[in-house]
């Protein structure tokens, strides 16, 4: 099997649990690759390992590419995806000798990098130097990673191509023709989307349907210019150019029943040269079928921010901190319950903020420097600012307040509640989908201000918020199954129901023989079809919408949300 035709096998799927969100597309590229060979440039492949319970195992690997030290590699890595989950992921290269075999002499590695598939989501296009054993830099070599989002009805495009009268390049044979397509980004870089099969021998092609996702086909933008490329394989890698045409999404759009788009396929070369040159042979769009349905991934691609905070519960319940027996002890060899959840929720969160600040409250202390009790007070006993860096900051903030303040009551969780909402509130009144909050409550008891917490979250409900209650310690929490609505709608004491489920509670003595992983799993996993409601409700649309297509199934109101 051939390079080029290896590259349309099908996409590999990473299995996971039946709740998956998404399926994610990765797209790989390398630059400056150590050259291995002696004659030749390496040859080029790039494997793909995922982490399951510590071990690395191979999931998919992408074709070989001859001679090439900048490959674009045209296979695309399928992974199910995991909002609630940490998904290590390794990018390994190497130059491949004779077929698909990887060779165990370290100078056929060229260099690996390690990452998360959150963190590769939230910056769309993520670039990072590649490095061999022992961390050291493999010269210059870069590895770029596109993620881009496609599910089996998520906002895709299934095009049908053929040719007529291509050029003949082979002198005992015809060609062998394939067709590629790039989409020219703002900075003029070119982006490999598809590199059909080859059709061998044949000067009037028919290539097979395949389906692209509309960000990855034009970044959203109709106007955008996709350059096409027809080539006669070689198998050398030596491939033959036949000709090109630039195309848009819109032009594509003018099909329509019995009528085909069509472009002349053109030879720069032979056109300059030859006075009589038309073309070396036409390449036509003969069908078109577009669907749009938005979801999480659209959300999170398109910039939608997740801006995390914690609010912890400081009342005397919790017992002396300087006692081992107290939920808030700090223990040398482990961190307590309070800091296990703080850290399995907020690892996850981290990877969707770019500037990577948490805000951190308390609620149900006596605070400096007066000693008065505080149901929001910022953990860093900074008011104007109270924001940590990355959760280590959060950890530092907490162990370095408990000696500062004394624990008491009650625990009165709605005023945290309504501030945390009313931030929602102005950036829901931005009317763009550019953040969206979760608010992680702990706390060690039923609440005390039950009717003003219903009261809270059925106001917050209407925002940009969801809300996550982790119950520490040996308490009855049963009364606080109420706030988590799944028994039914949660209403205010006046009886107004909540406009969209925000809020999922959890004891963590649930999870004390499990994973910290297990417990982020459960709570977070209502978190992408909570931002897609409520979008949805707002009839907002993702920050890079598709503009003015030509089908209302495209338009805000037309769509269908997802998980």
């Amino acid at each position: 099997m051939n390079d080029v035709q290896e590259a349309t096998s099908p996409a590999t799927s990473l299995s996971g649990p039946a709740t998956c969100v998404s399926k994610v597309e990765l797209r790989v590229s390398c630059k400056a690759l150590l050259d291995r060979d002696t004659l030749n440039k390496s040859d080029p492949c790039v494997i793909l390992m995922v982490q399951t319970n510590g071990q690395w195992t191979e999931l998919d690997r992408t074709e070989v590419i001859k001679s090439n030290l900048h490959p674009v590699f045209a296979k695309v890595f399928s992974l199910d995806y995991y909002f609630e989950e940490v998904q290590k992921l390794r990018f390994e290269v190497y130059d491949i000798h004779g077929t698909h075999s990887i060779g165990t002499r370290d100078d056929d590695f060229l260099g690996g990098v390690e990452c998360t598939l959150g963190q590769i989501v939230a910056q769309k296009k993520m670039v990072k130097p590649l490095l061999l054993k022992y961390g050291k830099y493999a010269g210059k070599s870069t590895i770029t990673v596109h993620a881009e989002e496609i599910s089996g009805n998520n906002g895709y495009v299934e095009l049908s191509f053929c040719a007529k009268k291509l050029d003949d390049k082979d002198l005992f044979s015809k060609s062998d023709p394939f067709l590629e397509i790039y989409r020219i980004n703002d900075d003029e870089t070119e982006q490999l989307v598809h590199r059909t099969e080859v059709i061998k021998n044949n000067l009037n092609p028919v290539w097979e349907p395949f389906k692209v996702s509309l960000i990855s086909l034009c970044s959203c933008d109709e106007e955008r210019k996709l350059k096409c490329l027809v080539w006669d394989y070689d198998s050398r890698g030596k491939h033959d150019f036949i000709g090109e045409f630039y195309a848009t999404f819109r032009e594509m759009q003018k099909i329509s029943s019995g009528n085909k788009v069509t472009w002349d396929c053109v030879n720069p070369k032979y056109k300059q040269k030859k006075r009589n040159y038309k073309n070396s042979g036409v390449v036509i769009l003969s069908d078109l079928k577009l669907h749009r349905v938005y979801s999480f991934l659209d959300y999170i691609m398109g910039g939608c921010q997740i801006h995390f905070t914690v609010a912890i519960d400081f009342t005397a319940s919790n017992g002396d901190p300087r006692n081992s027996c107290s939920l808030h002890y700090i223990n040398p060899y482990q961190p307590n319950e309070y800091l296990k959840a703080l850290i399995a929720v907020g690892e996850i969160c981290q990877d969707y903020d770019s500037d990577k600040r948490f805000s951190a409250l308390g609620f149900g202390a006596r605070i400096p420097p007066n000693y008065e009790v505080s149901h929001d007070f910022a953990i860093n006993f900074n008011p104007e600012d109270d924001e940590c860096e990355e959760i280590q900051g959060v950890v530092e903030a907490y162990q370095n307040c408990l000696p500062k303040i004394q624990l008491y009551g009650p625990t009165n969780v709605s005023p945290i509640i309504n501030r945390i909402a009313k931030l929602a509130a102005g950036d829901g009144n931005i009317k763009d989908a550019s953040r969206y909050h979760i608010l992680l409550i702990l706390t060690d008891g039923v609440v005390t201000d039950m009717a003003d917490t219903r009261e809270a979250i059925v106001r917050a409900s209407y925002q940009p918020l969801s809300i996550i209650i982790v119950g520490v310690g040996n308490a009855d929490f049963t009364d606080m199954q109420i706030l988590d609505g799944d028994d039914g709608v949660l209403r205010s004491p006046k009886g107004e129901p909540v406009l969209r489920d925000i809020v999922q509670f959890v004891p963590f003595r649930d999870f004390k023989t499990a994973s910290p992983a297990a417990l982020a799993k459960c709570v977070l996993a209502e978190v992408p079809k909570q931002v897609v409601e409520y979008y949805s409700h707002k009839a907002i649309c993702p920050m890079c919408p598709v503009r003015d297509l030509s089908t209302p199934i495209l338009s805000p109101l037309a769509t269908t949300p997802t998980e």
